[in-house]
């Protein structure tokens, strides 16, 4: 699974990106440049603001929210550059339903290999 990283990468995918929100965490979906032969692999970005909590909670929230992603990186169409922001229900909620939530979001972005 790629990560996204850098400061500009996060920037021009939140601007260029659809979101998609859940109760637990936001889904930012955006294409890569199309200037390839053949799109790369997906890569992930993980976010976590102030508002859900301590720096231990938030680096729980995108702990969680890695695994799940880590889960269904193979899933994932190639071409796409995604970010996972945790909202402050997340902090409390179990992996499965961290996993739910990312499933339900890669769904309704339409980011999955078998999504047409």
């Amino acid at each position: 699974m790629l990560r996204l990283k850098s400061p500009t990468d996060f920037e021009r995918v939140r601007r260029g990106g659809q979101s998609h929100a859940h109760p637990l965490a936001v889904l930012i979906a955006c294409r890569q440049a199309a200037g390839q032969a053949e799109p790369g692999p997906s890569r992930w970005g993980f976010a976590a603001g102030r508002s859900v909590g301590t720096a231990v909670a938030r680096n729980r929230a995108k702990r969680l929210l890695r695994e799940a992603a880590r889960a269904r990186a193979d899933a994932t169409a190639p071409g796409w550059d995604l970010i996972l922001i945790a909202r402050p229900p997340l902090a409390e909620a179990t992996l499965p339903a961290a996993s739910d939530a990312v499933v339900a979001l890669l769904k309704r972005a339409q980011v999955l290999k078998n999504d047409a």
